[in-house]
């Protein structure tokens, strides 16, 4: 099975300091106008925090939150609430599975697009052996809808490249500003090579986007034993290890980036997924550290709500659910 590599980058920015106003700076020699330049290395840490009911939970303080490297607490050096206008990439798998889809299975992302807000925007692709664009970003909800509605899927055998055609997809997100979500409607059987696979899961971990997954394929493994679903065609081997390991990949990909992954079985449980989802993408705390040593390995990061454990009810369960990337890997030392 393919194992993610987590892996995540440090951000390295130089920060001007204009403390000094006009003034000021008219009764100095020129020889003192020198700026103040100040390397700031940061790890930055979008957590999403959601109550038992999958709700974001807001009104969190700074001081609720702790975050370790490897273990050991650091101290923030930014708390931030965002709250955004959203940039959503609905990549919808379009090969043989068509067979595996009901029709209320994409008509339950009505409920994603319904729950976006106003200025949210949204951008339509599909893949199969590669990714294959239908709708840019725009904040025009019925031209997704009806990019939703005349969506065309590849019948017969065919590769399903879920790894290549995601790093696609991120490759083009590169470019864009702001905060990026992937939402991944997938039965999780990927033909890709598992070098692209790792190299995906390398690149979720170190990037800007988030994914959230939602498996295509509830529908065929909820089926009865000895009842033949609609679909079962498409996948002659499929046994329960298949489904295991597609399963297993589409909580990588979720994981490797902070989303979430789910595994809905029917229309109405599609519906509260997307429903979820669509409140999920525009809220998120972000946080950040400095990286504890320069030792350029990789630095495993967890997050902690304080409140979790004053509402603790002794079921040992949190009553929060914390997503967040997995880790960074920290700057080289400095060479002398």
């Amino acid at each position: 099975m393919k194992r993610s590599c987590q892996f995540a980058s440090v951000i390295l920015s130089v920060v001007s300091l204009p403390f000094l106003d006009g003034r000021a700076r008219a009764q100095e020699s020129p020889k003192d106008q020198r700026p103040i330049r100040i390397n700031v290395e940061r790890v930055n840490v979008g957590v999403v925090v959601t109550d038992s009911s999958g709700h974001f939970v807001d009104q969190l303080k700074r001081e609720d939150f702790h975050v370790y490297d490897d273990g050991i607490e650091q101290a923030l050096t930014n708390y931030a609430t965002v709250d955004e206008p959203a940039q959503v990439l609905l990549l919808i798998e379009a090969g043989p599975a068509v067979y595996l889809l009901e029709e209320g299975h994409l008509r339950a992302a009505y409920a994603l697009l319904n729950g976006l807000a106003a200025g949210d925007r949204i951008a339509l692709v599909k893949y199969s052996d590669l990714a294959k664009p239908i709708l840019d970003f725009t904040t025009d909800k019925q031209a997704a809808l009806a990019g939703l509605d005349h969506l065309q899927f590849n019948l017969g055998f065919g590769s399903l490249n879920l790894s290549s055609s995601l790093s696609k997809v991120l490759e083009w997100l590169a470019a864009s500003e702001g905060k990026k979500t992937v939402i991944l409607l997938s039965t999780g059987v990927d033909t890709s090579a598992p070098a692209e696979t790792e190299q995906l899961l390398r690149r979720l971990s170190s990037g800007d986007v988030r994914t959230f997954t939602v498996s295509l394929a509830g529908g065929l493994q909820a089926a009865p034993h000895g009842k033949k679903k609609k679909g079962s065609q498409v996948a002659p081997n499929s046994n329960e290890k298949q489904f295991e390991e597609a399963n297993q990949l589409l909580k990588e990909i979720a994981a490797a980036s902070g989303g979430r992954a789910y595994f809905p079985r029917n229309s109405d449980e599609f519906e509260a997924v997307y429903a979820e989802i669509a409140q999920l993408v525009r809220h998120e705390y972000s946080l950040a550290v400095a990286p504890s040593v320069r030792d350029g390995k990789f630095h495993v990061l967890s997050v902690r709500v304080s409140t979790n454990e004053k509402l603790d009810t002794g079921s040992g369960r949190d009553p929060f659910r914390v997503s967040h990337r997995q880790g960074y890997m920290a700057p080289a030392a400095l060479q002398r």
